[in-house]
């Protein structure tokens, strides 16, 4: 799923920043400089909301920027993240399906050496318009 959400950015003395999300409970992080910052802020909101989409808990509304108040010398940027990266990278285990296809179609995959999950998992991110 994609996501976009207001973050407020903090200057810290040391020259990083504080990251929050104020629609997201628990949602912090920081990074030594802005770019640090921002990926930082990136992987926070999507773990989050990963984690949500895992527990089956509900989402958030994602409030607008100018909604927020910020303190002297903070300021708002939208992040935004699409939660099927950490989905793939996170959930590699297989899992075992059982299917039925014709007898001479499985005897002539076979003399071919087919490999049967490749050609499906190809089939399938195909029909369901998933790119790599």
């Amino acid at each position: 799923m994609k996501y976009a959400y207001t973050a407020v950015f903090t200057p810290e003395e040391s020259g990083g920043y504080s990251v929050n999300f104020p629609d997201l409970q628990g949602c912090y992080t920081c990074g030594d400089d802005m770019a640090d910052a921002a990926y930082m802020a990136q992987d926070a909101l999507c773990l989050t909301l990963y984690d949500l989409e895992q527990d089956g808990k509900p989402i958030p509304q994602a409030s607008k920027p100018y909604e927020i108040a910020i303190a002297d010398g903070e300021f708002t940027s939208v992040v935004a993240v699409d939660t099927e990266s950490y989905h793939r990278f996170y959930e590699k285990k297989s899992v075992k399906k059982t299917l039925t296809l014709p007898m001479w179609l499985n005897e002539r995959a076979t003399q071919a050496n087919v490999n049967f999950s490749g050609v499906l998992q190809d089939a399938l991110k195909k029909h369901l318009h998933i790119q790599e």
